[in-house]
């Protein structure tokens, strides 16, 4: 086995390898950028080293500075964990030669894998299913322009060298073609450092089935289960589950044997998946991901075991145990991905300081793999993800049950999540009741994603917490410097304005000796109340509960079970000064690269139209008109970096010619 074992990525997956390699007795080796220099995974490694700037060319993706790194820190072994350099045949052929072990396949595997082009055309030599489309080498605008007419609509276009769902684009007509193709090179050259695409037949709804596997250097392949992981947004997953289930036995075998002649084609070895689409009882090759796969948790949970570890064994020259049949699963496991981003404005990332993070660890059948705590930087140069919350249970119903409450006591301050909307798509009869095809977000996204609103009696609660908290701060006594709004003669009574989202509301909160009353909207409630820490316990009206609420300042969170209500209090002594937005300025949600402009100043647009296209956080996120107008003034160009609220273009109302 290894000694020393360098781990070429961050996040929660450097957490993931790091802890498995240490219950090996293996030191470990962590990397990091500017922006990671206090974060998890360099706290948890035995060692880490600076890599560079916070920019992933910078620090991630240089392999040179890496493969200096791993030597002299004198490791043994590099692991690259899942994106970045994971797929990249280059590097694992540099730690080859520099006499280190690269935890994954082998080289050639890699190359034959890293191409969607080439690998579809070997896999249809191999008799594996692959849909209709177009792999080829010329890659000029009007051939894929031609190819594109002939695979016919819907159509997918994919970045040939890249994964995750990054740079994919959905056309479903000829208008729309020549603007996709070029956003789609854009974000392959950008993500992968290569900009050849290829076209593909695109199934409407059909769901994305996957097999694991481990494959040792004695041919051995063995076939880990299916995975289910259908629910996506923007190609990227959501939701997956192992085993995939409504696949009948004679499908999971053709399956296994596919998914067999896949690795057997290209010599395979290590940890890989290969991926499939399926519908009604088919399915076609879509890649091989020759890397440990984000949701690989669902298959450890079912059968046992611990891919990292098989991972390390297989890359020391050991060999599959001898016995041919394939594991069977026990039980059912769930996986959301916990991301930092505003599913109620679209998913779009969110990033910033996380002043309070609590994972729903020790709750029976649940795991949680994650690569933020309190106090860590969520940073706009890389992926959303925070962490991963896994059930396992006896049935599907079972991990759903113990999932949702899982979901329900995640408490994460300082950056926006999508744990609400997970946990509501959990619920969702079409996910709880049948199994979802890749249509779910498109179909139920946007219902699911409606923001929470505060309840009267919620925002009775959340009065009571500030003064509370104002109460429990207090160090002097005397009438001048309370803020019990104390009265002579007469019961302490003060009106709080609190702001929740775009509305303002009034709460009367009275003191009647050791109880309170508390009124908004013409209804009044009796309340006792206390305020531990983050910790609410308040009777209203008889009735007792305990939520949690966090304070900071004139900010607070008060939770709902998983939906996190953000409320401000607001001193109606001040003038508002906040930076509100001029009607026609839109502006930059994130830090970002702008990666086109569509207008200029003067133009014509209607409500809609794309006016600026900014990459943040591996994303594009397209700028759009708000209203038909013409644009007044454009601040950025091509290439430009722009700061998180920053005014990127305003767009006037055209007057009527008189």
């Amino acid at each position: 086995m290894f000694r020393r074992l360098l781990i070429a990525n961050r996040g929660e997956i450097a957490v993931r390898v790091i802890r498995s390699a240490r219950r090996l007795g293996i030191h470990t080796i962590a990397v990091y950028s500017d922006a990671d220099a206090d974060a998890c995974h360099v706290r948890l490694a035995d060692e880490a080293w600076h890599l560079g700037a916070a920019a992933p060319r910078e620090s991630y993706l240089d392999a040179s500075k890496i493969l200096d790194i791993a030597r002299r820190a004198g490791a043994d072994a590099v692991h690259p964990g899942y994106g970045f350099l994971s797929e990249r045949a280059d590097f694992a052929a540099a730690c080859r030669d520099a006499g280190i072990t690269f935890i994954g396949p082998p080289v050639a595997a890699i190359e034959a894998m890293g191409s969607k082009s080439a690998s579809k055309e070997a896999m249809q030599r191999a008799g594996v299913p692959v849909l209709p489309g177009y792999h080829g080498t010329d890659q000029a605008a009007e051939t894929l322009v031609a190819e594109a007419l002939k695979v016919g609509f819907p159509l997918i276009i994919k970045p040939s060298g890249g994964g995750g769902g990054k740079g994919m684009q959905i056309v479903l007509s000829a208008a729309d073609l020549e603007p996709a193709i070029a956003s789609a090179r854009r974000l392959a050259e950008s993500a992968f450092g290569d900009p050849t695409l290829l076209l593909e037949r695109y199934l409407p709804a059909p769901r994305h089935v996957e097999v694991q596997l481990l494959a040792d250097s004695a041919g051995t392949v063995r076939c880990l289960a299916t995975r289910d992981c259908s629910v996506q947004r923007r190609h990227q997953k959501l939701i997956e589950e192992a085993p995939a289930p409504q696949i009948a036995a004679d499908v999971r075998s053709r399956l296994h044997a596919a998914a067999r002649a896949v690795a057997h084609a290209v010599g395979y070895q290590n940890a890989g998946t290969v991926e499939f689409l399926y519908a009604d009882g088919e399915f076609w090759f879509m890649e091989m991901n020759t890397r440990l796969q984000v949701e690989h948790t669902v298959t450890e949970e079912v059968l046992g075991l611990d891919l990292v570890e098989w991972q390390l064994r297989i890359a020391a020259g050991e060999l599959l145990p001898a016995d041919t049949a394939d594991a069977e699963p026990c039980g059912h496991a769930i996986e959301v991905r916990v991301c930092a981003e505003d599913a109620a404005a679209g998913f779009v990332p969110s990033a910033g300081a996380l002043r309070w993070v609590q994972w729903p660890h020790n709750l029976p059948g649940v795991r949680v793999d994650a690569g933020f705590e309190t106090g860590d930087t969520v940073s706009s140069h890389y992926d959303s993800l925070l962490g991963k919350v896994i059930a396992h249970g006896a049935s599907r119903d079972e991990a759903i049950v113990r999932l949702r409450r899982a979901l329900a006591s995640l408490r994460i301050v300082g950056v926006d999540t999508n744990a609400a909307w997970l946990a509501d798509a959990l619920a969702h009869p079409t996910f709880a009741a049948t199994t979802p095809t890749t249509r779910f977000v498109a179909d139920h996204g946007d219902a699911l994603a409606t923001p929470a609103l505060p309840t009267p009696v919620e925002l009775c609660l959340a009065a009571m917490a500030f003064v509370l908290r104002n109460q429990n701060a207090a160090t002097e006594r005397s009438p001048w410097s309370g803020t019990d709004a104390f009265r002579i003669g007469l019961p302490a009574r003060q009106t709080l304005l609190l702001r929740c989202g775009s509305h303002e509301h009034a709460v009367s909160v009275e003191s009647c000796g050791a109880d309170w009353r508390v009124s908004t909207s013409g209804k009044a409630h009796a309340i006792i109340a206390s305020l531990t820490g983050t910790t609410l316990a308040a009777t209203v009206d008889g009735c007792r509960a305990v939520t949690d609420a966090w304070i900071d300042g004139d900010r607070m969170s008060l939770w709902r079970g998983v939906h996190r209500l953000d409320l401000e209090l607001i001193d109606p002594r001040h003038v508002d000064v906040s930076a509100s937005v001029h009607e026609g300025e839109l502006i930059a949600r994130l830090p970002g690269t702008v990666v086109s402009v569509s207008v200029t100043v003067g133009d014509l647009v209607a409500a809609g139209d794309t006016l600026m296209v900014v990459e943040a956080m591996k994303m594009e996120h397209a700028i759009l008109a708000p209203k038909a107008g013409r644009v007044l003034t454009v601040q950025y160009a091509r290439g430009d970096r722009v700061t998180e609220g920053a005014v990127l273009v305003e767009v006037g109302v055209e007057e009527p010619t008189a």
